[in-house]
């Protein structure tokens, strides 16, 4: 037989358990809409600082003197020697195919025509 006061120790701190939780989940739920209901208190926004303007300084800008181009002396256009044209084998022709003689054409037999006039059945319901 089961030990009834083993069943009652062991699912009383069971129960006491789910009910604390249960307790818990719903404050939780609470302090989660008051958190969304209430509103943010306003930080101050601080002004933007500003530079004072700075003094446009105006350089005179360097001047460098013109250099002398030098002189190149003009060189002869190199001339390429022509190169030989190779030899190339002669190809070897392929000797020409036979001559078939013609063959005749065979003769189809011919189909009997079909009368242009086909007879129609006059009953509309056969």
């Amino acid at each position: 037989m089961v030990n009834l006061s083993a069943v009652t120790s062991f699912m009383l701190p069971v129960l006491v358990l789910i009910t604390l939780s249960s307790m818990s989940f719903n404050t939780n739920m609470i302090a989660a809409r008051h958190l969304l209901e209430t509103s943010l208190p306003e930080i101050p926004t601080l002004p933007k600082p500003e530079l004072p303007p700075l003094p446009k300084l105006d350089l005179p800008k360097p001047k460098l003197p013109e250099l002398p181009k030098p002189k190149l002396p003009e060189l002869p256009k190199p001339t390429l020697p022509e190169l030989p044209k190779p030899e190339l084998p002669k190809i070897p022709e392929l000797p020409s195919f036979p001559h078939l003689p013609d063959l005749p054409k065979p003769t189809l037999p011919t189909f009997p025509s079909l009368p242009k006039d086909i007879p129609t059945h006059s009953n509309p319901n056969p």
